[in-house]
């Protein structure tokens, strides 16, 4: 599911709860409960999330496993 590939693409880029959620302009418990799948990501926030990492969103959201 999508949560977890963007828990692993925030490790996978040294960066804490904190950080990312600062980047989304959202609070950190507001970015858990996305990264732990009890809230549903936002499409904005996926954008976000897609260029930011520079990934596709087909692969943010575990539609492909094509990073580019």
């Amino acid at each position: 599911m999508y949560w977890k590939r963007i828990e692993d693409l925030r490790i996978d880029h040294d960066l804490t709860q904190q950080q990312v959620a600062e980047i989304l302009h959202c609070k950190r418990e507001v970015y858990r409960r996305y990264e732990k799948g009890i809230r549903e990501l936002p499409l904005s926030y996926a954008i976000t999330l897609a260029q930011y990492y520079k990934v596709s969103s087909d692969y943010l959201v575990g539609l492909s496993n094509k990073k580019g």
